[in-house]
């Protein structure tokens, strides 16, 4: 709410500046201009967009309350949202997160799931929601319930593979004999024997992150923007990538191409005689 006062208030400085006397001579000319000055002060664009909702939902009322005749706007085009660069993890950095050795069934399980994240570019709320028959360790696929319940199969390489089925054979039974109502499908389990919670994978991570001494605010997400970042810089076709992380629009995957971006222009720079 404070916001929004203060928004309301910039722009009445705004008017004041122009010679605006009324909001009825606010037009969408003057609107441009005020866009055109905030864009000039250097102002974050999510902060533009707010004040632009600010402004459109404070002329909604005046419209709605007769005080003013049109809604100068309401076919104002505001800026796209910039898309921010995800953050990830370089491979050296995804090693030290990885690099404990810890048998007990804890350290078991907890590697499992750290290696299915980084392995497969699951979501955490698809690590939580993975049950022992999604499972087809043998050829190393994993069935994947995804957003809108949408079914995608997704793989794991023999480490992950490996940590996962040590995990299965010596870790899960120790959870399981704790139970006092267990999820006998689940895969990932807490120390009472049901179904791990996403805000404990969160904070099995943030525990790991310290261990490795990682000076980076991670999430489990970062491991999936590490995913597939990596898998780009290895060569991997695009709309494979998509296909793996169970995006709907390709659009959504080209994000990543960043790092594609600064492989190619490394190249150039090595390359060319002029750069």
């Amino acid at each position: 709410m404070l916001n929004y006062r203060l928004d309301l208030e910039q722009f009445v400085e705004f008017m004041q500046s122009r010679k605006l006397n009324a909001w009825e001579q606010v037009g969408v000319t003057e609107v441009r201009a005020y866009l055109a000055e905030l864009t000039g002060l250097g102002l974050a664009r999510t902060t533009i967009l707010r004040k632009i909702a600010s402004l459109r939902s404070f002329f909604k009322y005046l419209t709605l309350q007769g005080l003013v005749e049109h809604n100068p706007l309401l076919h104002l085009h505001s800026p796209k949202r910039q898309k921010k660069l995800p953050q990830f993890l370089y491979v050296r950095e995804i090693e030290e997160l990885l690099k404990f050795e810890d048998a007990s069934p804890k350290g078991l399980r907890d590697r499992a799931i750290l290696e299915v994240l980084y392995g497969t570019g699951m979501r955490v709320s698809e690590l939580t929601g993975l049950n022992l028959d999604d499972l087809d360790l043998d050829r190393g696929y994993l069935r994947v319930y995804g957003k809108g319940a949408r079914e995608r199969i997704t793989f794991l390489g023999k480490k992950g593979g490996k940590a996962l089925s040590d995990y299965l054979r010596k870790g899960r039974p120790f959870f399981l004999s704790r139970r006092l109502e267990a999820d006998e499908g689940a895969v990932f389990l807490n120390k009472n024997g049901t179904r791990l919670s996403a805000r404990s994978i969160r904070r099995l991570l943030d525990n790991y992150v310290r261990k490795a001494a990682l000076d980076k605010k991670i999430s489990p997400h970062t491991l999936r923007h590490s995913f597939a970042t990596h898998l780009l810089e290895g060569g991997a076709d695009l709309r494979a990538v998509q296909e793996m992380l169970g995006h709907v629009n390709i659009s959504t995957t080209q994000i990543y191409t960043h790092l594609e971006r600064d492989k190619i222009k490394k190249i150039y720079n090595q390359a060319h005689p002029r750069a």
